[in-house]
């Protein structure tokens, strides 16, 4: 019989609450394929995703990508954990190049070929010169998405990857992410995604459900 195909990610134990609140996780555990996973819930999403790139100290909890836990070798885990969001006022100084420089030196295995092919699927070209606060919400959207789907990670985060998109840029984008999770030749990646109900035709590997809070 086939062993079993390690998950990329593994959650054990997360216990995470805002001072003063009550607890969004506690003992949360999960296992994240490769593949895409879809996340689910009313809230939580955001923290949870801020929790998994390490951005966010949790309360407890063991966390471990590509066979290195997070409290063992931080920058390590970092590196193999793409998250960041284009939003971000940080980013407004900063062209679309300038982004993919910043995420490379991040990530090394930035893959530049695939990184022109998402900005000419999303139609960023004539646009790489200009700083992302001259961009409009869709199109600053798209550069940090290409940007984030030609870093190699092991894990990346996508937070409402479908706001502000336009018809065309969610058809590339469906595409584009089942043209990932198929690449045979490439090393396993895991993707979630929170907020991607608007992507039509997407081979989901997992769902992942927080459960609703007030």
């Amino acid at each position: 019989m086939p062993k079993s195909i390690p998950p990329v990610l593994q959650v054990r134990g997360l216990c995470f609450a805002y001072p003063g609140q009550a607890a969004l996780f506690a003992d949360w555990q999960a296992d994240l394929p490769a593949g895409l996973t879809l996340l689910e819930g009313d809230s939580g999403k955001t923290t949870l995703m801020r929790l998994l790139a390490g951005e966010l100290a949790a309360d407890a909890g063991e966390l471990t990508l590509a066979g290195v836990r997070l409290d063992a070798k931080p920058m390590s885990y970092r590196q193999r954990c793409c998250w960041f969001d284009p939003r971000d006022p940080a980013w407004d100084a900063m062209t679309p190049a300038a982004m993919m420089a910043a995420q490379r030196e991040r990530h090394p295995g930035l893959d530049l070929a695939a990184w022109q092919r998402h900005l000419a699927g999303f139609e960023l070209t004539p646009h790489l010169a200009k700083p992302m606060f001259a961009l409009s919400t869709g199109s600053r959207r798209k550069a940090g998405l290409a940007a984030a789907l030609a870093t190699g990670a092991a894990l990346t985060l996508l937070d409402e990857p479908c706001a502000g998109l336009d018809p065309p840029s969610l058809a590339y984008l469906a595409r584009a992410l089942n043209d990932l999770v198929g690449a045979t030749e490439a090393p396993a990646r895991a993707l979630l995604l929170a907020g991607g109900h608007a992507l039509e035709g997407l081979v989901l590997a997992d769902v992942i459900r927080l459960a609703d809070r007030p």
